[in-house]
């Protein structure tokens, strides 16, 4: 059995997200054996996936558009509907009573590689969506027992908070980098097939996604907003099609999708990819750090450049509860000053 004081451990060690998604995917190997597995951090707001972790035998790159667009396309057991439906966890074989050709994910993409089950946890708290996890299983093995979508389940609170913490960390590191330089633009066809792309966003995406030789980048957080476009078009959104993605070194970049014919509904989707705005990052960086409301509405404020007086009389509170606000703040982000707090906003560092 995966143990729960393993994982805890794990989840408040200082880890980056890729590392514990990795370690905690040892850990619950043990406990409900599955043969592949599909992770992607997500943004908090939209709830679009940004950074992948995947092992996938048996699926051929070429066909990773086609699972990513059907995977938003299916709402059986999609992560926003079952966040939606305050279900942390749920197997594909229970949900459809057995009937796997419920769903068109199954029917379109997984059938043919011989999958028997998928169960999928979705990690979210009251800050927003941050992941959301699929393990597979192929035939001759079992479905999922309802024993195994428990162990998944009891520890789901504990890796979302480990995550979003991870998340946070990455505002801390302001080692000097160099961002996007330059028009980053990627077109897809209607199947999500790159058509063409800057050289900015092949270099962005290379960095977001790095291969494994012999294998070739993967552009997957372009086909996440392209994917999520798709299913807006389609009438079932998981959220606005764009999300923010960790760049590295502090830096965020952010995605967007449009079509460029979209009275059609059939013309190329272009992605473009541009430095997050301050105030993107300050969402991401007040949620990621676990802000409350009145937090997060004393650090925009505070991100204006306004004073101790001046926050006191927008809120219509006393300099001394102004105060005690960001002593909250910067004790909730780790920051020493006011400085520090809104040069790591910036990325500045």
């Amino acid at each position: 059995m995966a143990a729960p004081d393993r994982i805890e451990r794990l989840c408040a060690a200082p880890l980056s997200a890729k590392a514990l998604r990795e370690q905690v995917l040892t850990e619950l190997r043990a406990a409900l054996p599955f043969d592949a597995h599909v992770w992607l951090l997500t943004d908090p707001v939209s709830r679009v996936g940004t950074s992948p972790l995947a092992d996938v035998p048996g699926l051929a790159w070429p066909r990773l558009p086609h699972l990513g667009r059907w995977r938003y396309l299916t709402r059986v057991n999609r992560w926003s509907d079952l966040m939606d439906a305050r279900t942390p966890v749920a197997s594909l074989h229970d949900t459809t009573g057995g009937d796997l050709a419920r769903s068109p994910l199954w029917r379109e993409a997984l059938r043919a590689l011989g999958v028997i089950d998928v169960l999928t946890a979705v990690f979210w708290d009251r800050f927003g969506c941050w992941a959301w996890l699929d393990l597979w299983r192929y035939a001759p093995a079992p479905p999922f027992t309802a024993v195994e979508r428990t162990v998944l389940a009891t520890i789901t609170g504990t890796v979302t908070a480990g995550l979003r913490r991870a998340q946070a960390r990455t505002f801390a590191d302001q080692t000097p980098a160099d961002g996007v330089t330059g028009p980053a633009v990627l077109m897809l066809t209607p199947d999500l097939q790159v058509r063409a792309q800057t050289p900015t966003a092949v270099e962005a995406l290379h960095r977001l996604n790095p291969p494994d030789d012999p294998i070739p980048a993967v552009p997957a957080a372009a086909y996440n907003v392209a994917a999520a476009l798709l299913a807006a078009e389609h009438g079932v959104p998981v959220g606005p099609p764009w999300s923010r993605v960790h760049f590295g070194h502090g830096r965020w970049l952010t995605l967007r999708a449009a079509r460029i014919a979209p009275s059609s509904g059939e013309g190329d989707i272009a992605v473009s990819l541009e430095a997050s705005t301050p105030s993107e990052r300050l969402e991401v960086f007040a949620l990621a750090h676990g802000l409350s409301n009145r937090e997060r509405q004393v650090l925009t404020d505070l991100a204006t450049g306004a004073g101790t007086r001046t926050l006191a009389e927008r809120l219509i509170v006393s300099e001394h509860t102004v105060n005690d606000h960001v002593k909250a703040v910067l004790a909730k982000t780790g920051s020493a000053t006011r400085q520090v707090l809104l040069s790591r906003i910036a990325g500045t560092g």
